[in-house]
């Protein structure tokens, strides 16, 4: 099936075999053994063009990649990247999962980069037990939602990164309470990491963009003070209602698939976890880099 079809379509999949697989490995993923609480983080990816940028973004990256390992190097890696947007909830299931370059218009050199960090059937299955409604598949690989970030934070692309689909059509909260189910991973050594960006309206941003401007709307920077603030009080409510924010809010969420990623990452922070903004910047007219971590 080519992908194009599978985005179409999005139906369960005959999936026998790969159901065998996983099956297989049940035993060794339950056994893994509990670890030190991994934190959580939200990226704001910004324009694909970063993984080939040495900016004061990429070097938070790549400051926040040799933190974690310094603590405790991940089992894995598990994206919510804005750019998986299914019927149903999907998790990738690919022992060598691609790397996908869905983009256009940018140069060759871009197109060139792989990510070729092996995929995490094993942590697949927790996930799939733990989310009785999800599916396995193998049509899917690394989005460059997901890819373009590890390539800084993880640069050896040497830890294993599997993608849970986000479903498009259900309400916005039930994001946040799905991500609730995954808070087991955290202690199994697993990272969990949402990327997307808080505030993203291209048809604002392409003529900054275009003209090399990097300065912000004022109503980008209003909403993404006004989400800092509801992050910082883990408003989940409020967030996901966040056309209650004014005018600001349908203008930086004029469609919700790069922001409901920071609903999953923050629906994980306990009560008593500290929530870090590592980087904030909002520019070329309405694109938030706004970037945290949990614990």
């Amino acid at each position: 099936m080519h992908r194009t079809d599978f985005l179409k379509a999005l139906a369960v999949l005959p999936f026998a075999s790969a159901m065998n697989s996983l099956q297989d490995l049940h035993k060794t993923a339950s056994s893994f053994q509990k670890t030190a609480k991994m934190p959580v983080l939200f990226v704001g990816h910004g324009s694909p063009m970063n993984a080939l940028a040495d900016n004061p973004f990429t070097q938070t990256l790549r400051q926040l990649g040799r933190d974690i390992r310094n603590v405790q190097p991940p089992r894995a890696v598990l994206v919510v990247s804005a750019h998986w947007l299914t019927r149903g909830t999907f998790v990738a299931v690919n022992e060598r999962p691609e790397t996908i370059h869905d983009f256009g218009g940018f140069p060759q050199e871009l197109f060139d980069m792989q990510y070729p960090a092996p995929g995490a059937p094993d942590v697949a299955q927790e996930v799939l037990a733990a989310l009785p409604d999800a599916h396995p598949t193998d049509e899917w690989g690394l989005d460059h939602g997901t890819w373009t970030v590890l390539h800084h934070i993880f640069p050896e692309a040497d830890i294993p990164v599997f993608q849970l689909s986000i479903d498009y059509h259900k309400p916005i909260t039930y994001h946040a309470e799905l991500a609730k189910q995954l808070q087991f991973l955290r202690r199994r050594g697993v990272l969990i990491l949402g990327s997307g960006n808080i505030v993203h309206n291209l048809r604002q941003s392409i003529p900054s963009f275009m003209q090399d401007d990097p300065r912000p709307h004022a109503w980008a920077v209003e909403f993404d003070e006004w989400a800092k603030a509801k992050i910082n009080q883990r408003d989940l409510l409020a967030l996901a209602h966040y056309q209650q924010a004014g005018a600001s809010g349908p203008l930086s969420v004029p469609t919700p698939d790069h922001y409901i990623p920071m609903l999953y990452s923050l629906a994980l922070a306990e009560a008593d976890e500290a929530i870090r903004h590592v980087f904030e910047e909002v520019s070329f007219g309405g694109m938030s880099m706004r970037t945290f971590v949990v614990g």
